[in-house]
């Protein structure tokens, strides 16, 4: 979308046909609601940019819930955009700090500005990008105390604020298909300019989760976040941002709502043992976090081999860090014994977990030539230095 089909879209017309537009995904009934609007004689050109949005607010829904239905996106800012439930929990730094005027510098579509000011923050958006700063300006329309620049957050005056929150863009310019940046002095703001704003104002910075972490400063907490399993972010705090006493965290939100594991430091790591009766897969915000140690002490279990990340214990413990799995069986990694076994045990569906061993889950699927009705766990892994299958059945009572 370019700023002339934004502009367009802008209008009361625009508005008024996107918000009548219903969503739609099938091929058939895309091209009767564009012959349709068409039809009615709008521009061909504003039909394209309403359907566009129209399917982006579908897709949205999945970040920003109900409010998806008014926002307006581009294909690289919703992509980009942090989800409304972990922007809350960035918002919700702020609050508790006591700072009341932020700078959401490289704001994109405005997803973090919209939490803050939600908190009755008083909140400057800013990004470089024109037609980005509009959607955003829509965004955020609804609340007084937000506002949008157009402008470089690299020159912005920290002087105006109390505090900053910053995404750096880790991606060539773009509304749709981008590249990511690797080296982060490419990045805008660079790493080194967002450093150096949080060493004379408190800062928040989101970066990948898999960024290198010796860029990692010593005086920043880092926190890494999941959402449903899904390791999204890492988000530094500088200042009274960060808590003391904490330099990592694994915060881990799900469907029991959102818990968190924190330490000083990396967790010291625990002893290599046998298999027990039961396996852990820590989350990943809990393995980015190099928390594996401290989950392991949790359940009063033991690494299964050095380096990879399964945990095993001899008894059950409801954790939202780690999905868990009551042990069956193992076998040696050889699928010509687990088609025999799991046909045998009259197995159909298999969700298959790896760490440690070099297989490809999906080929590996169709060569075990399922047929039966029930549904096993198979983690394959190496135990006591081969690579083995371990059958398992999930603990349905573990949270998350």
């Amino acid at each position: 979308m370019d700023a002339a089909e934004l502009a367009q879209l802008l209008t009361p017309e625009g508005m008024a046909l996107l918000d009548r537009t219903p969503s739609v995904s099938d091929g058939g009934e895309i091209v009767r609601v564009v012959s349709r609007l068409r039809a009615e004689g709008h521009d061909p050109g504003l039909v394209a940019a309403v359907l566009t949005q129209a399917k982006l607010r579908q897709k949205a829904g999945a970040k920003f819930g109900p409010f998806a239905s008014r926002m307006l996106f581009t294909e690289a800012g919703l992509a980009q955009a942090t989800r409304l439930q972990v922007a809350a929990q960035h918002a919700g730094r702020f609050a508790a700090a006591g700072i009341t005027r932020v700078a959401d510098l490289g704001c994109g579509i405005g997803g973090d500005a919209m939490a803050m000011a939600a908190l009755d923050l008083d909140v400057t958006a800013v990004d470089r990008d024109e037609v980005t700063a509009a959607v955003a300006t829509h965004n955020l329309a609804p609340w007084d105390a937000a506002r949008v620049e157009l402008g470089d957050a690299a020159d912005f005056d920290l002087t105006r604020v109390d505090g900053v929150w910053m995404d750096p863009a880790r991606r060539t310019p773009g509304h749709g298909a981008t590249r990511r940046l690797a080296d982060p002095d490419d990045w805008s703001p660079s790493l080194d300019t967002v450093f150096a704003a949080a060493t004379t104002t408190p800062t928040g910075v989101k970066l990948g989760p898999g960024i290198d972490r010796d860029l990692i400063p010593d005086t920043a907490e880092a926190q890494w976040v999941s959402v449903d399993r899904e390791v999204v972010e890492l988000a530094l705090w500088f200042g009274p941002l960060a808590r003391p006493g904490v330099r990592r965290a694994a915060t881990v939100i799900g469907a029991h709502g959102t818990a968190e594991m924190t330490g000083e430091a990396d967790a010291p790591d625990v002893e290599v043992g046998g298999l027990g009766a039961y396996l852990y897969e820590p989350d990943g915000a809990v393995i980015r976090a190099r928390l594996i140690g401290d989950l392991a002490r949790a359940v009063d279990g033991r690494m299964l081999s050095d380096g990879i990340a399964y945990v095993t214990s001899d008894r059950a413990v409801t954790t939202p860090f780690a999905q868990g799995f009551r042990v069956v069986d193992t076998m040696p990694l050889d699928v010509k014994q687990l088609a025999a076994r799991l046909a045998a045990d009259d197995v159909g569906t298999v969700e298959i977990k790896k760490r440690g061993v070099d297989v490809d889950p999906a080929q590996f699927r169709k060569r075990l030539r399922l047929r039966g009705r029930r549904s096993v766990t198979l983690v394959l892994t190496r135990l006591e230095g081969r690579h083995t299958a371990v059958l398992c059945e999930r603990l349905g009572a573990v949270a998350g």
